[in-house]
This record gives C-alpha cells, structure tokens and sequence, in this order.
C-alpha cells in the first residue's frame, strides 16, 4: 500500500470497492472508518463469491434462476459446494411440492423460482444456527467435571445463544443498561483492557435491588446474552440439599464450575433468602456453614484478576442481606419503578410484535399506568390482547347457535388471520382489570429507597440510621 507526504504528516492511501476513490487515512477515528468499510467490502465478496457458486452448479445441472442475485444474500460465510448442494435440493423440493407446472423434457433448462431458492437458503441458515446451537451445547457436555455437584449444575447452565433475552427486549432502564455494559460486558470481552494497574481490576460482584417486576432478572440475562457469558441461575433449591454438608460441596462446585466455563455469570436471585443475616437465632448450622463457604469461594473469585467470573445479585430486600454480602457487591443498582416515559418505551417494547389499530395511543396509556412495573404493564398488554379473541369466540358462538337452530350446516371457524388489531378500548378496559402490584407509598418502597441512599449507586450517603437496622 503507497504512503504519501502531506504538510509533514504521513498517510496511508487505500482502495475499497464501496468508493470509486482512493481513501487517505491518518488518524484513528479514519482508521476505523477504514476497517468498517473493509467489513462491508468483505460481506460484499462473500455475497458474491455464493451468488457466483450457486449459479455455476444450477448451469452445470441444467437448472436456471433468474432472481439468484436477490435471493442468495448469504453474507456472513462463504457457502461449501456441500452448502450448495443442499440449497439447491431444498428448492427443487419445495418447487416440486408447490408447483402444478409439469416437469419439463430434457433439452429444457428447469426453472427455479426465486420463492423456492429463497425456501432453500432460509432451510440451509437455520440448520447452520441449529448446527450451532448442538455445537455449544455438546462443549459443554465436554466439559471435565471433578464430581457429581458439579456435573449436576453442569446441566442447569444455560448457553449465552439460548438464554433469549437482549438489552433490546428490555424497554427503558438505559441508565443501568449502561453501567452493566461497563461493568460487566467489557471486562469479559476485552480482559486485556483490564490487565494494567490494580485499579482496573474488573468488579466481581454486582447487586440489582427494587420493587418485584421491574426487570432484575431479564437484565441479568441480557447481560449474559450480550456478554457471550454461560448463565448459571442458582438458589436455595438448586444448591440445598437434605445431606448435612453436601450444600458446602454444591457452593464450592458453583465456582469451581464457572471458572471451567469461563466467561460466565453466576445469578443469585432472591439473594437475601440464601445469603441473609447471619446473626439470625434461628438459622440451622448447616445454612450457616453454606453461607460462610459461598464467601469463601466468592473472595477466592476476587483475588483471581483474570478470572472472567461474575456474581450477579437480585433481590427485593437488599435490608435483609449479611453485611459481609454488601461488602462483596460493591456496585449496588436500584431497578426502580418506571416514570411515564420509560413507561411507555416498555409498552412499546412489549407491543412491537403486535397489530395495533390507529387509535392506540402509546402516551396515552403510560399516563395511565402511573405506579406500575414493567410486569405490571405486561400483564396489562396480555390482558388487553385477550379482548379481540373474546369477541370472536362470542361470534362463533352467536353463529353456531343460529345455524344449530335453522338447521343449516355449521359455518367454519375463525382463523387468526380473522382477529382484529388491538385497539385503545381494549387497552383502557384491561386497565381497569389490571392494577398495579406495588404501591409507591408502602413501607417496602420507602425502605428500598432509604436503603438505595445509604448503599445504592448516586445515593447521598446520609448517616441517619435506619430503623430496621436497630
């Protein structure tokens, strides 16, 4: 590649398909708008390269196509003639199954039509990610476990590609959104950002607190998923155990585990029942010991700078936990009921998939909705849904009865195709079905929210104690 001198400074001059001109790069902010386009220069090639494949082997067997170029959109690998082979014969499979055309003589070129190839390069993606997906599972299958706790959690631990949850089916919450992708997804995709000094250590605990139904849970699957981290989900039922001391074994094979399968998030949910108070008088020794062991395990976890492990807590009680528990989750995020404008970036989240008519009027319903959690709102937008298909049971009802009574034969029953778009009638009357769970002036709600100033992320740190702490 030629460099050229301008006014003392050196660039470096590069061709690319998607410019007609020559590109003269020097600082780093071109530098990456160079690598971003030789990424589309690549997927251009590569949508190329299977476009050319598959009409080389549909010519060399008799067969045309004239919507190759717009149908074969592979772009993200370059296909095997293996690949192609199979494409093909997925077409010629469903043109087969779906045309009345008879089969042409043999000096006649068959004609594929572009629905039936797009029909095979659909088939071929989604064996790909199912061949994926198998592939995954099977490495963790290989996994070497040392005994039986950790070869019983080893079937408990969910895939990132399976978890199914992404920050993008989350409405609002973009101020935590951010931090965990901070916190949390930087440290486990890039460890070699984090690897200088004692200050950018990557942080090993992480507690979510708030009401119930404002998406603790879900965001700490979107943080796994977004990660490319193994999800284990552990609580009281997955790691007790009827056997005095086996609980011990289940916690120390939690982390032995997760470093195996590295990078992965450990999620306590309902952290408080598991790790609470220990100077309860009534704990069984037994939990005691598991607790002690869990913290064990956990600083061992802290003194491993590339260990890419992360603990992430959830709980609706953050008062109730050990004070040794806070100590080791030392970035504390309030998920908290949401105001009328994250409100309605949930609903709109929820409602994405959906048919709406004109009238709904998202603002409208968020205004509404004052007090509710994003649960809440979800079971509000559930309830609503079940309107429109309550109005067509009760027209085939009215229906059927009429030709029971006329004797005439009955009339064929409503497809979904037949239900109408939800509407902002169905919205206001499931509003008045569905309430909101949490009440923004109980005592939990202050109580999390005294708590959040003490311990929580941008609380005042106020030293008035609070009275459950007595």
């Amino acid at each position: 590649m030629p460099f050229v001198l301008l006014n003392n400074d050196v660039y470096l001059v590069v061709s690319s398909p998607s410019y007609n001109s020559e590109y003269m790069l020097q600082d780093d902010l071109e530098l990456s708008k160079w690598k971003q386009l030789l990424d589309r220069d690549i997927e251009i090639l590569k949508v190329k390269a299977n476009i050319s494949k598959v009409q080389s082997f549909l010519t060399r067997n008799g067969l045309e196509c004239a919507d190759v170029e717009t149908t074969v959109c592979v772009k993200d690998r370059t296909l095997t003639n293996e690949c192609v082979d199979k494409i093909v014969g997925y077409a010629l499979s469903h043109q087969v199954m779906n045309s009345t055309v008879p089969t042409p003589g043999k000096d006649v070129l068959l004609a594929l039509s572009g629905e039936s190839l797009q029909h095979g390069v659909d088939l071929s993606e989604r064996m790909q990610n199912d061949h994926k997906k198998k592939s995954t599972k099977k490495s963790l299958k290989d996994v070497a476990t040392e005994n039986e706790f950790e070869k019983r959690l080893l079937g408990d631990v969910i895939p990132p590609d399976e978890i199914g949850v992404s920050f993008d089916d989350i409405g609002a919450l973009e101020n935590v959104k951010e931090t965990l992708k901070e916190l949390v997804m930087l440290p486990l995709q890039r460890p070699e950002l984090f690897s200088k000094g004692q200050l950018m250590k990557p942080c090993k605990g992480i507690l979510l607190f708030g009401p119930p139904g404002t998406g603790k849970t879900m965001l700490a699957k979107a943080v796994a998923t977004e990660a490319g981290a193994n999800f284990i989900n552990i609580s009281m039922s997955s790691i007790g155990s009827k056997w005095f001391g086996e609980g011990e074994k289940y916690v120390k094979a939690v982390f032995s585990l997760a470093s195996k399968i590295a990078p992965s998030v450990i999620f306590v949910d309902e952290v408080d029942g598991m790790l609470g108070r220990r100077e309860n008088p009534g704990e069984h020794e037994a939990m005691r010991k598991m607790k002690n062991e869990f913290m064990v395990n956990w600083d061992g976890l802290r003194t491993k700078d590339k260990e890419r492990v992360l603990v992430l807590a959830a709980t609706n009680r953050p008062f109730d936990l050990d004070e040794a528990v806070i100590r080791r989750l030392p970035r504390r995020l309030m998920v908290n009921l949401p105001d009328a404008t994250n409100r309605k970036k949930i609903i709109s989240v929820i409602l994405a998939k959906e048919d709406l008519a004109e009238d709904v009027d998202l603002e409208a319903v968020a205004s509404l909705t004052e007090g509710y959690s994003g649960s809440d709102l979800k079971n509000l937008c559930i309830t609503a849904a079940h309107s429109p298909i309550r109005e067509i049971l009760e027209k085939e009802k009215k229906e059927r009865s009429l030709a029971e009574a006329e004797n005439k034969p009955l009339p064929p029953k409503y497809s979904s195709s037949d239900v109408r778009p939800l509407n902002m009638s169905d919205l206001k009357q499931a509003h008045e079905q569905v309430c909101a769970s949490i009440s923004s002036d109980s005592t939990n709600m202050n109580e999390l929210v005294q708590w959040n100033e003490l311990y929580g992320e941008g609380g005042s740190r106020k030293k008035t104690p609070l009275s459950y702490f007595m």
